[in-house]
């Protein structure tokens, strides 16, 4: 049994590094016996009016916050791997030991508060009141230091160079920091472009223009950079202005793709990518309205789920048989698409729009493939992306025919000093079996920017990469893990109720993702297997589908 003892403040106020705590600051009280938490379990707990996740790993105790930060999931329901939890919801990981996010998507960490067992057994925990009702901590920075002349560049301020240009400041980076954004608006939770149309991009910042100032981090907004020099370290923006750094994470993401069809242009013909994008058809919608949606990825269905009870009527075409076929496989496809029809969304499949008509510049009719003209009084093309990097091209760095540039497993490109992450990136996957792959996955967007940070200041970091995403189309939430094109998908649960697990098998009987639906936390379990090097095999589903994931929750 462990007998260390916590040490009792006696005085009214106690200091710490220059400020000035009081007893009444902090609650201390026993929340559990000992023996009520094994090895390798994970326990929550109360405290005063708020709530704690405890966890005995190698036979310590340790205490951080219950929620994940992101979106408030409670830890104790989500996947306990060696030396961090991970959030049942979307895969954000937390340090057990110190609280600090490790994966996203979110930008805080969580408190970690101290833990104390006593001789009889009591275990005794020690919180700061103000963390225990935020349940949130953001990490101390760094300040400038002017006699540090190094200039260390981010070029994107998606979540990609937002979590790069503060873990720079988190890990002691004294330099300039300089984050440059195309888009006229400070990072944002860009997930709810296609989700919540009607978002206040004021609360769906990442961090306020404040934090920036107070961190030392410049921002630059509605500027774009036109060219990049890798021989004389040199960045060339399209007012003029010209940087010269040290290092620099290009994280630029990706440009909507529209199709070369006559039309593309004309008004209410629009593309979701930015907040100005979900504002511009958030604005047009109406009782009376009709809405035809080009493609059938997470994008368009999830502007289709947006839209239906706010117009006369939705319509998605899509060039395949089912949606999502390439994530999901053909049968949660299909049931996908029932429930879209269920609540009034109409499909037009393997077909596409030909050409959209219009009167005075604006859009009043779409043609598909085969002649048959809809009335449109919007349209929305939601058929993927390309990589936004064509003001790379004289600069030395190499880049595929698609646009992707090739990194090594630290994130840096063939330029010494150059990195790049999140869409844009070719990089190594943990759970491809560390072959390099392209995926514009948020919370990968958001992994790859702290880990290119930890390499840029010389802290040597290689990718642990297992790409999680989810989606949640009419209240029913998708989670999928892992990465490849599968040989065969296996089903286990009730498809039909929406409440399964979907184990995809590549070569060798390889299982190469998992998604599920209303069956948290099996992908979060999936993903914490495989970032711990595990490889699961088709073999290892029978008899029981599920023997793999360790108990883990008191």
């Amino acid at each position: 049994m462990m007998s260390y003892l916590a040490s009792k403040v006696t005085s009214a106020t106690t200091s710490n590094g220059g400020s000035t705590t009081h007893d009444d600051d902090f609650i201390e009280a026993v929340v559990c016996q000992e023996s009520e938490i094994g090895e390798n379990q994970m326990k929550q707990v109360e405290l005063g009016e708020g709530k704690v996740l405890l966890v005995r790993q190698n036979g310590k105790l340790t205490a951080i916050g219950n929620k994940c930060s992101h979106y408030g999931a409670m830890l104790v329901t989500g996947a306990l791997g060696e030396g961090r939890v991970r959030c049942p919801w979307h895969g954000a990981c937390f340090n057990v030991e110190t609280g600090d996010i490790e994966d996203f998507p979110g930008m805080d960490s969580l408190p970690c508060y101290r833990v104390t067992v006593g001789e009889a057994g009591d275990v005794k925990v020690r919180a700061k009141r103000t963390e225990l009702a935020t349940n949130k901590r953001t990490r101390v920075m760094a300040k400038r230091v002017q006699q540090d002349e190094r200039t260390y560049v981010v070029i994107g301020g998606g979540p990609s160079g937002a979590t790069c240009a503060e873990t720079l400041r988190q890990e002691g980076f004294t330099g300039r920091v300089v984050m440059i954004n195309k888009e006229p608006a400070l990072p944002y939770d860009r997930v709810k472009v296609s989700k919540t149309m009607d978002m206040n991009l004021e609360k769906c910042l990442l961090r306020t223009q404040q934090f920036y100032d107070d961190n030392d981090i410049e921002v630059m907004l509605g500027t774009a950079v036109t060219g990049l020099d890798g021989a004389t370290r040199e960045i060339t923006l399209d007012n003029g202005y010209k940087i010269r750094y040290d290092k620099a994470y290009i994280a630029t993401g990706s440009n909507p793709r529209r199709p070369p069809i006559e039309g593309a242009d004309l008004g209410n013909v629009c593309v979701l990518r930015t907040a100005a994008d979900a504002k511009e058809v958030n604005d047009q919608l109406g009782p009376e309205k009709r809405i035809v949606i080009l493609g059938t990825s997470f994008i368009g269905l999830e502007a289709a789920a947006y839209c239906v009870n706010k117009v006369a009527n939705v319509k998605v075409i899509g060039r395949g048989a089912v949606p999502l076929k390439e994530s999901f496989g053909d049968a949660i496809g299909k049931r996908v698409m029932e429930l879209f029809e269920e609540k009034g969304v109409e499909f037009v499949m393997n077909s596409g729009i030909r050409r959209c008509i219009g009167e005075a510049g604006k859009l009043k009719q779409v043609e598909l493939t085969d002649g048959t003209v809809l009335d449109a009084d919007v349209c929305i093309f939601g058929i993927g992306s390309t990589l936004y990097t064509e003001f790379l091209q004289n600069s030395g760095i190499s880049m595929n025919r698609n646009g992707s540039i090739n990194t090594d497993q630290y994130l840096e490109t063939n330029v010494e000093g150059v990195y790049v992450g999140g869409d844009i990136a070719n990089s190594p996957v943990l759970s491809n079996d560390g072959q390099p792959a392209t995926i514009g996955h948020y919370p990968l967007a958001q992994y790859h920017g702290r880990v290119a940070a930890f390499n840029m200041i010389g802290k040597a970091t290689p990718l642990q990469a297992v790409p999680f995403f989810w989606t949640v189309l009419f209240g029913k939430s998708f989670r999928y893990c892992g990465y490849g094109h599968p040989d065969e998908v296996i089903v286990e649960g009730d498809l039909a109720a929406l409440k399964f697990v979907a184990f995809y098998i590549g070569k060798g009987g390889r299982v190469i993702g998992m998604s599920s639906c209303q069956r948290d936390p099996v992908v979060a379990q999936f993903a914490e297997y495989s970032s711990q090097g595990k490889v699961l095999h088709k073999d290892d589903l029978t008899p029981n589908p599920f023997g793999w994931i360790p108990a883990q929750s008191a």
